[in-house]
């Protein structure tokens, strides 16, 4: 389902400005195109007339309301949690909702993106405000009709109120003359008391669930139109390799080839690759003769990476100071040498893929100067203009139409397929071409979660507590500079807690592209970190969350140094021990622990995305192998669950995915500068028979509400690890575990 936004012909706009209060002020601007002349697709294939109030809300003449869902949706449930802000603060029944995809339209609608865990925090305020507005017009229209006060009606469930005149009546009796009123001001707006929410805070199943059960076309591969042509990719073996020569020949000869396509250097700026695609009549055919391209390729010094130069580069770089200082507070070595015990270690974590269960692809139709695009993007309007550069086209010029995402974890905040896509569309001008890249392709071209190497020392009092804390970070970049996902923030815990503290950064360089990947930089970090701080917990005769508690100290607001030329909003935010400590109190209760862990229970506690996370994980032996028996979580993501099917959905799924980092066997090996994995019998993610039983519990505490699709996965990778170590007595330093 889509809104043919196109078609809006915009007579007024509300600028809404938010100012959220997540750990720091956030402001920005969303503006509603006010208009009537688009049908909402769910009113026009069932030939009901329907009244667009705004960009977001559009009521038929049967009182159905459509609400526009703006943000991709990739399995973390904005389809659903967006709408059901605005149809809340519009005072509709839910039953009565129907939700449409929006296109890529950042005029109208603001920023369009699924990441961060931040559509949540950033969209909480102006989705209600969005609701609230539609509300507040269709009241004034309602005033104006029956000639009575505005301050006298009342609305539930899709209708208006009028008690002293016995008045009432279905919201569509007023939408079209409530589209032509003025827009209220924002400070006129009222919105709603939490006590009487209706919708936010029930579980809502996905608006896209019954046709996902039925496998109708909803995704970026199911995009069909007419005259379609298909798309496969050929690229070097070594990641970066530029083409010195082929030979199509024997492709063209086949039956259903149209042409073979140069494409040279196109994708991201800092990735960029030289390719042959083949287009045909049909996927298999175009696949097929893929095979029969004959290419040869420069590799320029890209084949002398892998995985034995990395670790042997990291073992030189703990042997000498970080290239860059992270953060430094006190004196760690006089820390150090005075402490009553010392504890060091090493730890390391290899590449990751995103092995996002449907292939990159994208479709896309160049005509008349123009280029139109079917896709399954996390970032559809930084899609549009990396597209409109690669072209030498007007950003007007390129639409973008969002399908469901089949998996993205954060693999499609890349556009490169956006890119290679048009590139090819614009060779076989007014025929659409659907590009899906090979599953070996699709290895080949990912943005992989950077490998990495920590070396880490903690001092400690003679009464066991934690005194000093330093960690040497070995990761990937380019120019001075982490890549994507390499990052080391400057308030890791526990260096934010203790007065004598030290992290420092070196990076190295590759040919292998770095991309985010669920919880970027954190899903390493906190298996490091929390495994180094159960062995330093160990050492003072603690077990880790009694220490961790301890560490962390009265209840208070902890702020991070500030980041120099880094706008506010994506300054750290600040660290709140308390919240810190609740979690880890509920899951202690929750999962029984008291004083001394049993053989095999692990413990990680983590704070990313503005979420507070503690998980309990239990371990066992099934013959040779370990298996997970069960998992307690514990979390705190502010006053509101928006959804609470949705997150418990999203927090089983993090937990699922830290069991595959740790005992799945999850890694993507390098090899003169080759990815070695190239289909899921090499990359086995977790199969249903690993998941154990998960017990969740949400603490709620009075802030905003925060996002959850990121901040649930790091403390599990470090739980499970954590158990493993308790269970078979050999600390887990190395992912993934090997018996």
């Amino acid at each position: 389902m889509s809104v043919d936004t196109r078609a809006l012909a915009a007579d007024r706009r509300l600028v809404i400005k938010a100012m959220l209060a997540t750990g720091g002020a956030l402001a920005f601007d969303i503006e509603i195109a006010m208009a009537q002349a688009s049908q909402p697709a769910a009113a026009r294939s069932a030939g009901i007339a329907a009244s667009r109030i705004s960009a977001y809300v559009a009521i038929a003449a049967d009182n159905t309301v459509t609400i526009t869902a703006k943000n991709p949706e990739i399995g973390q449930g904005v389809k659903a949690m967006l709408p059901m802000l605005i149809a809340e603060e519009l005072d509709v029944a839910w039953d009565a909702v129907k939700v449409e995809q929006a296109v890529a339209d950042q005029s109208r609608f603001g920023e369009q993106f699924a990441g961060g865990s931040m559509s949540t925090p950033m969209n909480w305020m102006p989705m209600r405000q969005a609701g609230a507005t539609a509300r507040a017009m269709i009241v004034a229209a309602a005033a104006r009709q029956w000639s009575v006060p505005a301050t006298e009606i009342t609305t539930a469930k899709g209708e208006i109120f009028h008690a002293r005149t016995n008045r009432r009546a279905p919201y569509a009796s007023l939408a079209a003359t409530a589209a032509k009123e003025a827009v209220p001001a924002e400070a006129s707006l009222k919105l709603k008391d939490p006590a009487t929410f209706s919708i936010i805070g029930r579980p809502v199943p996905g608006p896209d669930t019954p046709a996902i059960v039925a496998g109708k076309p909803l995704f970026g591969v199911d995009t069909v139109l007419p005259g379609l042509v298909h798309a496969a990719l050929l690229t070097a073996p070594v990641r970066g390799a530029t083409l010195k020569s082929h030979d199509p020949k024997q492709a063209l000869a086949m039956a259903g080839v149209r042409k073979v396509v140069v494409l040279r250097q196109l994708g991201h700026d800092d990735a960029p690759v030289d390719a042959l695609a083949v287009v045909a009549d049909s996927w298999w055919t175009a696949s097929e003769a893929r095979k029969a391209l004959v290419a040869e390729w420069d590799n320029a010094g890209r084949d002398k990476h892998s995985d034995a130069t990395f670790a042997a580069a990291a073992s030189a770089a703990f042997a000498a100071k970080p290239a860059t200082s992270v953060r430094k507070e006190g004196d760690v070595d006089a820390a150090l040498a005075k402490a009553a015990k010392t504890v060091s270690a090493q730890y390391s974590y290899p590449f990751l893929s995103h092995a996002t269960l449907e292939p990159q692809n994208c479709t896309a139709q160049f005509k008349d100067g123009k280029i139109e695009l079917w896709a399954p993007s996390q970032m559809p309007n930084e899609g549009k203009e990396l597209v409109a550069k690669a072209m030498g086209l007007p950003v007007g010029a390129v639409t973008v139409n969002l399908t469901r995402i089949g998996g993205g974890f954060g693999r499609r905040l890349q556009s490169d397929f956006m890119i290679l896509a048009a590139a090819i569309a614009r060779e076989v001008p007014g025929l659409p071409v659907k590009l899906i890249l090979e599953r070996e392709e699709d290895f080949k071209l990912d943005f992989f979660r950077p490998a990495g190497f920590q070396k880490l020392e903690a001092g400690l009092d003679a009464q066991g507590r934690l005194t000093a804390f330093r960690t040497h970070l070995v990761g990937f970049g380019a120019k001075g500079e982490p890549g994507r996902g390499s990052e080391l923030p400057n308030d890791l815990v526990p260096a934010n807690l203790v007065p004598d503290a030290e992290l420092g950064l070196t990076l190295l360089e590759s040919n292998i592209p770095l991309g985010w990947l669920r919880a970027p930089g954190s899903n390493a970090l906190a298996f490091a970190t929390q495994g180094f701080l159960d062995e330093v917990a160990a050492a003072a005769g603690k077990p880790l969350p009694e220490f961790m508690l301890e560490t962390l100290g009265e209840s208070r607001l902890v702020q991070p140094p500030k980041l120099p030329g880094v706008p506010d909003i994506w300054q750290p935010p600040a660290f709140h021990t308390g919240r810190a400590a609740g979690v880890i109190r509920e899951v202690m209760a929750r999962s029984g622990w008291r004083g001394a862990a049993p053989k095999g229970r692990g413990f990680g506690f983590y704070f990313s995305h503005l979420g507070y996370f503690a998980v309990v994980a239990d371990c066992v032996k099934s013959g040779d192998t370990v298996k997970v028996a069960k998992m307690w979580v514990a979390a705190d993501i502010g006053s509101t669950v928006i959804n609470p099917m949705n997150a418990e959905q999203q927090i089983r799924g993090s937990m699922i995915e830290g069991i595959g980092q740790v005992i799945s066997g999850l890694k993507v090996p390098i090899a003169a500068g080759q990815v070695q994995v190239a289909n899921f019998d090499a990359y086995t993610l977790p199969r249903i028979d690993v998941v154990p039983p998960i017990e969740i519990t949400m603490v709620r505490t009075d802030f905003p509400p925060t996002g959850l699709g990121e901040p649930a996965l790091p403390p599990a990778v470090a739980a499970v690890a954590n158990a493993i170590s308790s269970l078979t007595g050999r600390r887990v330093r190395s992912l993934p575990y090997e018996a």
